[in-house]
């Protein structure tokens, strides 16, 4: 989760397999990685930017099917802190594409306080950002 000086969210709008939808930014491993060398690989692949990590916020503690084939996954949440400035398409609105080619990404930046469950595709990053908001009330 990278949360700019103005208390804005970066999420991303995606499409892929015939579905849209909405996450954080972040993927999956490459062989052989590590967690935080994997995070950072993603946001320089995916935005461009290369991030310091501040701390963690959940794992997730229970099954969750991958919305794209059988298999089973497994999501780690940080917050993390830019290095520099976003090199990737921000986008005015939801699925705010360019193009109709798949797969497509845009980013979006949400204000902490206007983003809602609901705005969220997949409950492992529903439950991830009620663990922030949690925290975020624990401070």
């Amino acid at each position: 989760m990278l949360i700019n000086e103005r208390q804005k969210i970066l999420i991303s709008d995606e499409r892929e397999y015939g579905m849209e939808f909405t996450k954080f930014p972040g993927g999956g491993l490459e062989f052989g990685e590590g967690l935080i060398d994997g995070l950072k690989r993603e946001f320089v692949e995916e935005c461009g930017l290369h991030v310091d990590v501040i701390r963690h916020i959940h794992t997730t503690d229970r099954f969750f099917k991958s919305a794209f084939n059988d298999s089973q996954v497994i999501s780690v949440y940080y917050l993390v802190r830019s290095q520099a400035c976003l090199n990737c398409r921000i986008g005015e609105y939801p699925f705010d594409f360019d193009s109709d080619v798949e797969p497509n990404q845009v980013f979006r930046w949400v204000d902490i306080g206007d983003l809602t469950e609901a705005d969220l595709t997949f409950e492992m990053d529903r439950a991830a950002w009620r663990m922030f908001l949690l925290q975020q009330l624990e401070k």
